[in-house]
């Protein structure tokens, strides 16, 4: 029986990988963890997320949240996450990490803490969106040089990074594919007489609205013809329930990063 503690456990999302875990088998949740001050501190994680009693208290003192478990799932921010990553690296703990915007500086961070303990760091999740990744690292590859990429991104109005955490990964996967740098060739903005589109340069468009779950599209365009790899993500579960198999996963392997595409035996 694996355990599982879940930080941000009173959130949308927390509540969704509460579930997840609960309707797992091999899956147990042992530990809840909030900010201090929030006003679910003291509830049972399992009621507050819909899911039955679980005989689990929120808290937000993490040696208590970590005290019986051997993951920690964190969806929550940068900053949070380094916070956490720390504190699992100094218990001994092994971290599931979903949170999006990570700069350069902060993933080199993450990787410092790995060299203790195992770590999953992925953009995104979705079983669904992690197969997206191998098809477009393949389609960059056959398609080459003679199609130009833009990808365009939707997410509800309430998403704090710009673009997403997963958009860019698929630019870092198309680039690499291709040869390129994606620092310099990603083009965020286009605006006036900024000049005809370069052959190497990768368009990153953001639409924010309403609650859109999440929805990712590459366009690789050619003369005279255009594929569109598209995902789209109709519920928060499919998040959840990938990093319930990611916590599953990550127990007793060896210190380092991880992401999806491991998990998934797509590399």
């Amino acid at each position: 029986m694996t355990k599982i503690a879940v930080n941000g456990a009173a959130g949308r999302m927390g509540g969704r990988i509460i579930t997840a875990i609960k309707e797992t088998e091999g899956l147990q949740l042992s530990g809840a963890l909030e900010m201090a001050g929030h006003p679910a501190l003291g509830q049972d994680a399992g009621l507050l997320a819909g899911c039955g009693a679980l005989g689990v208290t929120i808290t937000d003192c993490h040696e208590q949240a970590l005290q019986d478990a051997e993951v920690l799932v964190d969806f929550t921010f940068p900053e949070v996450s380094l916070k956490n990553v720390e504190i699992c690296a100094r218990m001994g703990k092994t971290i599931v990490i979903g949170s999006t915007g990570f700069t350069p500086e902060q993933r080199t961070r993450v990787q410092e803490y790995a060299c203790q303990v195992p770590v999953v760091l992925a953009p995104n999740m979705s079983v669904g969106v992690n197969a997206c990744f191998k098809i477009l690292r393949e389609a960059a590859r056959i398609l080459g040089e003679g199609f130009d990429v833009e990808i365009v991104e939707l997410h509800h109005n309430q998403k704090k990074d710009s673009p997403s955490g997963t958009a860019v990964r698929m630019g870092e996967i198309v680039a690499e594919a291709l040869g390129r740098d994606y620092q310099s060739s990603a083009v965020y903005h286009r605006e006036g007489m900024c000049g005809a589109r370069t052959k190497e340069e990768i368009g990153m468009q953001t639409v924010r609205g309403g609650d859109i779950v999440g929805e990712h599209t590459v366009y690789f365009i050619g003369m005279g013809e255009r594929i569109e790899i598209t995902h789209r993500a109709m519920s928060r579960d499919m998040f959840a329930r990938g990093a319930v198999r990611a916590a599953g996963w990550i127990v007793g392997q060896q210190p380092g990063v991880y992401d999806m595409q491991d998990i998934l035996g797509l590399t």
